[in-house]
């Protein structure tokens, strides 16, 4: 069974002045099986920001549905929300959001700590995680003390010690240098062997490329999608670059 389904989904917005609505989304719908590493890419202004706030509980579609692990997203009570995505969904952002007033232990313990998980349970699931993403040594260090990649690094590991259903992440990349971008993906790429499924909204080909699936948006709705199968990552990167040109041309959709 998918772990995520997306039906039918359609988001329309009012603007607040002049009453004029803006379809967001048309017409999304997708699956993503239990495992599978999918990116979904599309230029500013394809949807794609809409699609991904759906799909983190942050916001409501107007139309369709959303699954998760069999549970319609809708039905959840707009008090559950938070508990909900705690529970289910792990999210990696392009700004980090780690609270400068804590150390990084702290900002990684922090959902755990909302959950009400024992302390000792906390530490179990600490140590593994921080020795993969090589920030052991930093963990009583502040986040204006770090690099931007060990920043980032830290945020991976607040958003995998929940142990979440599945993993969002929203530009991970953006906002690092490309060798801190490469061990990030590498990161990824790791957890994602490991079992973890993984659904990255990206404008960057490079971190596209480690995805096993790439997803198109255009214009509110799903234009085309590519798989990585057997290929290499500088094959996979180069018929995602291939992909972005077309759409990016006006090319035909394919979806």
């Amino acid at each position: 069974m998918a772990i995520l389904e997306v039906s039918n989904v359609k988001k329309i917005y009012t603007t607040r002045f002049g009453g004029n609505q803006v379809e967001a989304l048309k017409n999304v719908s997708f699956s993503v099986e239990p495992g599978e590493y999918v990116a979904i890419m599309g230029e500013s202004g394809s949807g794609k920001t809409t699609l991904l706030n759906i799909l983190a509980a942050l916001d409501r579609p107007t139309a369709g549905e959303v699954r998760l692990n069999g549970q319609r997203m809708g039905d959840i009570r707009e008090k559950e929300l938070a508990a909900f995505r705690r529970k289910n969904l792990g999210f990696v952002f392009q700004d980090f959001n780690l609270l400068d007033t804590f150390s990084l232990r702290d900002n990684i313990f922090l959902p755990l700590v909302l959950s009400g998980v024992p302390y000792k349970e906390m530490e179990s699931r600490l140590k593994p995680l921080t020795e993969k993403l090589e920030i052991q040594s930093l963990l009583d260090k502040y986040p204006y003390e770090v690099s931007g990649g060990q920043k980032q690094r830290a945020a991976a590991a607040r958003a995998l010690i929940t142990q979440p259903k599945l993993l969002l992440a929203d530009e991970p990349t953006g906002a690092l240098d490309s060798r801190a971008s490469g061990k990030l993906l590498e990161l990824f790429d790791r957890v994602n062997e490991e079992g973890q499924t993984i659904l990255m909204v990206t404008h960057s080909v490079r971190a596209a490329a480690h995805a096993g699936r790439v997803l198109f948006i255009k214009d509110g709705e799903v234009f085309h999608q590519i798989y990585r199968g057997a290929d290499s990552l500088e094959e996979m990167y180069r018929k995602v670059s291939d992909a972005m040109t077309v759409l990016t041309t006006g090319g035909e959709r394919h979806a």
